[in-house]
């Protein structure tokens, strides 16, 4: 009996540690970290209805970027740095959808048609260069991503847009810095079945939407191109012995990740309430990048329980450590701080140590 008591506890035990090494040492601390702000945030006169609404609506914003990490992760091309591309076609959908006229809750669906395309092309595009340099991907898709956003710094000023919304008054033409979305698609996923209750929300459409796409990801991984494009990024040498076309399998990734950096991007206008263009973009990728490593994805390996872990331990930290702080020493610096946790922690998942297998 004893025996049979000693050995069940072995393998509750081994199945602790199993589960513990599997989600790994520096996320359980990152979540209790996280786990520690929410218990302070009362102690400190921190809101926490409104900042557990706060962590929720910014993980439904940034998912979908995170999201359009996976397929080029699989299929061996690293860690989209390029993301400010498909930013960039989202953008040019938004900006027309204004120029065009359309308001309300269809100018976002008409905003995903038209940046589909842009996407499409700039994805082949990125997914032909890609496929020329084979070895030093993240290092051309950093370069790629800067050079589209600087480009575009330009074209906003020279583009063919007349919408009184968007440019600039005097001037009569050049797009605005900051454009207000009101009127058009501001909120129009998150009011969609939004769930209220006292100052705790749900942004049940925007969430939808993301879960719709994951399991779109999850589904496609699960196929025969999906398959190929996870054995294309283990092995690419077995992959092409197989008779896998290896460049037509990275190109498709390419432009998978492009375009969902494209319906990211509005996602996350559409919550904020505004557009932000020029160099706004610049940066974006790296919050993508660190929140998919710091949910336990590698350069070649990457899930949606990465993509969901990472996002809401990332956007958590960003969210509470700068209330729970400012509450704390009583005085106004929640963008230092903020700045601080953010880069802290696109430091740490830039720094882990990420082997690729081939």
């Amino acid at each position: 009996m004893s025996e049979t008591v000693n050995q069940t506890n072995k393998t509750v035990k081994e199945r602790a540690a199993e589960a513990l090494q599997k989600f790994g040492l520096p996320r359980l601390i990152i979540a209790g970290f996280l786990l520690l702000l929410f218990i302070l945030a009362p102690f400190v006169n921190a809101d926490l209805p409104m900042q557990i609404t706060n962590t929720i609506n910014r993980f439904s914003w940034n998912a979908i970027l995170v999201l359009a990490m996976v397929p080029m992760v699989h299929s061996g091309c690293g860690l989209n740095f390029g993301l400010p591309l498909g930013i960039i076609a989202g953008l040019i959908g938004g900006t027309m959808s204004i120029e065009l006229g359309v308001t309300g809750p269809g100018s976002f669906f008409t905003s995903v048609l038209i940046a589909t395309p842009f996407a499409l092309v700039f994805g082949v595009g990125y997914g032909w260069l890609l496929n020329r340099i084979k070895g030093g991907e993240m290092m051309i898709a950093t370069y790629v991503g800067f050079s589209s956003v600087s480009f575009m710094c330009m074209m906003w000023l020279l583009l063919p847009y007349h919408s009184a919304n968007m440019v600039w008054g005097l001037a009569g033409k050049g797009l605005r810095t900051t454009i207000s979305l009101e009127g058009y698609y501001d909120k129009a996923l998150a009011n969609f079945l939004q769930i209220n209750i006292g100052k705790f929300s749900v942004p049940v459409g925007t969430l939808l939407l993301f879960a719709l796409l994951a399991f779109g990801m999850w589904a496609f991984l699960h196929t025969k191109t999906g398959t190929a494009m996870t054995a294309v990024g283990s092995n690419p040498t077995f992959a092409k012995a197989a008779g896998i076309n290896v460049d037509r399998i990275r190109l498709l990734s390419v432009v998978m990740s492009t375009w969902l950096g494209a319906v990211g991007i509005l996602v996350y206008e559409q919550g904020f309430g505004f557009i932000q263009l020029y160099n706004a973009p610049f940066f974006m990728a790296l919050p993508a990048v660190s929140a998919i490593l710091i949910g336990g994805a590698s350069v070649n390996k990457a899930s949606i329980w990465n993509v969901i872990i990472g996002t809401f331990l990332f956007q958590g930290i960003v969210t509470m450590t700068p209330t729970v702080m400012n509450n704390m020493i009583h005085m106004d610096m929640s963008e230092v701080i903020r700045m601080i946790a953010s880069n802290g922690m696109i430091l740490y998942a830039l720094t882990r140590k990420t082997e690729v297998r081939r």
